[in-house]
């Protein structure tokens, strides 16, 4: 059954083959194109360098005018990352338009590691060491990267 929110999520697909943005790589299930799997790589010369994190998207029907569903499986340790995953991120919430596709969403989480917003804390402690104690929370997150190399995508 093709749908129009199938459809959408076919051309994200195509453009994600045809134009891949540097660090992140995404496709659908090969039975279900509503859920996808995703890496995003860690951009160089920051302390997430060398990391493969792996997550999930899940779309509805209401896609593209309702965000999916992101979630990291890899373990994360960041101020907008919940522990189940999930990510505070204004683009998957209350900034979200239909304009966003597949790269975009995944170029943008890629931006947050680098970037976080301490302010909207999911992660408290996180939030708390990167404000008071950056090397702290880069040896935190130097340990997550590791972690990732070793992550088979099975709950630990």
């Amino acid at each position: 059954m093709s749908t129009p929110s199938r459809k959408r999520l076919m051309r994200d697909f195509k453009r994600l083959q045809s134009d891949p943005p540097q660090g992140v790589n995404g496709s659908p299930n090969p039975d279900n194109i509503m859920q996808w799997n995703a890496v995003i790589f860690g951009p160089d010369d920051t302390p997430w360098d060398g990391g493969t994190f792996k997550l999930t998207l899940t779309f509805t029907e209401e896609y593209p005018n309702k965000a999916p569903v992101v979630k990291f499986k890899s373990h994360m340790f960041h101020p907008n990352i919940y522990n189940d995953g999930g990510i505070c991120l204004d683009i998957l919430q209350n900034q979200w338009s239909p304009i966003y596709d597949v790269s975009a969403i995944l170029t943008s989480i890629q931006s947050l590691l680098c970037d976080p917003n301490p302010n909207s804390p999911a992660n408290s402690e996180a939030a708390r060491l990167y404000g008071e104690n950056r090397r702290e929370y880069n040896r935190k997150v130097k340990e997550i990267v590791e972690e990732s190399w070793k992550d088979d995508g099975e709950d630990s």
